[in-house]
């Protein structure tokens, strides 16, 4: 879709987007790109989707700056916005979307495994979100990408379920101590979204079929749907809906048995 037909709300706005090499976050610095914005491509493992991303930025007619970082390590999420200051001079929009985690049962998650999930997807948002508020202007967003995991319980995903759980409680504390600055602070609860991250886990094709066999709408979330929505809660239209998680799932989560 060419950028000459759609809103124009992020001309000249900066966004970074964490883990937007691949999957849901790719989509998202490509569609905030679109609507005029500028992006920050982060990346862990692999460089060469990053590159392939900025491309498309580039294609677009936006700049994009590549970054490297294991938000697992406190200093190489301060070092990403060293370098988001140095490039860009200010940040407009946050959106926290890499995750990793330990994919086992609660009774066998080892204690490296958990810390490391809690570190990488919820303690990076706290360390992210102290070092972007003082780069962000009066309008400026944070956005939380969550998983309906959060609050039901999905195969394997004791670890990342707990850590999404606090990242939209966090994502609550920081709407409102951000408010008196015009920054707001929302989350999306993105459900059965079919992305290349949860091929990781435990009989995965046989929890897909079941909850294909259960969806109420005849199709899966895909990473557009997520995108469009993240382009409205970070907008201006969006303000008066502070603090909130925002559950996009197609309805699957509405039914009981």
């Amino acid at each position: 879709m060419s950028s000459h037909s759609q809103q124009r709300r992020y001309k000249d706005k900066v966004v970074c987007v964490s883990g937007s090499s691949r999957g849901i976050g790719k989509q998202l610095a490509l569609a905030y790109a679109q609507e005029g914005a500028d992006v920050v491509i982060h990346y862990f493992r692999n460089g060469e989707a990053a590159r392939e991303v900025v491309a498309e930025v580039e294609k677009i007619g936006r700049r994009a700056l590549m970054v490297k970082a294991n938000l697992a390590e406190e200093h190489k999420i301060h070092s990403m916005f060293d370098e988001i200051e140095k490039y860009y001079g200010k940040l407009d929009v946050y959106v926290h979307n890499a995750a990793s985690g330990r994919n086992r049962k609660a009774l066998d998650v080892d204690v490296k495994g958990w810390d490391w999930t809690q570190n990488v997807n919820a303690r990076s948002l706290l360390i992210a979100a102290q070092r972007a508020v003082p780069l962000m202007a009066e309008g400026s967003s944070l956005l939380a990408i969550s998983s309906f995991g959060s609050d039901h319980v999905f195969p394997f995903y004791t670890s990342v379920g707990a850590s999404k759980a606090a990242i939209e409680s966090l994502i609550r504390y920081l709407a409102i101590e951000l408010a008196p600055q015009r920054i707001n602070a929302n989350a999306i609860s993105a459900g059965a979204v079919e992305t290349g991250a949860l091929e990781h886990f435990p009989e995965i094709e046989r929890t897909w079929e079941q909850v294909k066999e259960r969806l109420p709408y005849h199709r899966m979330v895909t990473s557009e749907d997520v995108a469009h929505l993240a382009l409205f809660l970070t907008s201006k239209e969006a303000e008066m809906i502070r603090g909130q998680t925002i559950r996009m799932d197609g309805g699957i989560t509405l039914l009981v048995p």
